[in-house]
């Protein structure tokens, strides 16, 4: 956990629990360990990033209740554009536009990014807006990807945790499966073969 994820996080009401459960020595001593600049996307940070299909980006909307979308494509649209930048294409879905009005009421969100084969989670925090310029969403758009770019999202992350491993299932992808399942089937058939020649003889 980063300083500035604690001092972002760790509100008044927080810190009583942590108080009250024995946890806030330790979280106090990170949460002082630096001035609260914006935290700085590093180069393990990136590559983690840039091997996700998929995202959940929460907002909140105007009555004060948050909402979580699920974001997916190829790996890597999500894009590091700089060390406290990243980007998206914002593919069109079911047309509601509930994220994108609850930007226009409040620019905070939260990003949560999965690997559950390696059961590794990465959450950040930042402000996001919409970008309808055309170099942008040009920018972001995949031209192998067949899906209509509504418009931009551009993210100014202000912290990020990388958290444990505890409770997360491991799970993989399909193709995965399907590759890992064809390796052994050829591997049983090869094996039959053998078998049947040895009984030939």
């Amino acid at each position: 956990m980063t300083s500035r994820f604690a001092q972002v996080m760790f509100t008044p009401d927080v810190q009583l629990h942590q108080e009250r459960h024995g946890s806030r020595d330790a979280y106090a001593r990170m949460a002082d360990a630096a001035a609260p600049v914006r935290d700085r996307i590093g180069p393990d940070e990136a590559a983690f990033i840039a091997e996700r299909d998929s995202f959940y980006l929460a907002t909140v909307g105007e009555t004060g209740w948050p909402y979580i979308q699920h974001r997916g494509g190829p790996p890597g649209f999500l894009r590091v554009l700089d060390e406290h930048t990243l980007g998206f294409a914002d593919f069109r879905g079911n047309r509601q536009y509930i994220t994108r009005g609850n930007l226009d009421h409040d620019d905070r969100v939260a990003l949560f990014l999965m690997d559950y084969a390696n059961r590794t989670r990465l959450k950040l925090v930042g402000h996001a807006r919409a970008d309808d310029s055309p170099e942008v969403v040009e920018r972001l758009a995949l031209p192998d990807y067949r899906a209509k770019v509504e418009r931009a999202v551009l993210i100014e992350v202000e912290a990020y945790d990388w958290n444990c491993r505890q409770h997360i299932p491991q799970l993989f992808p399909r193709d995965a499966v399907e590759q890992a399942i064809g390796a052994l089937r050829d591997r049983i058939t090869e094996l039959e073969r053998e078998n049947a020649r040895l009984r030939a003889r």
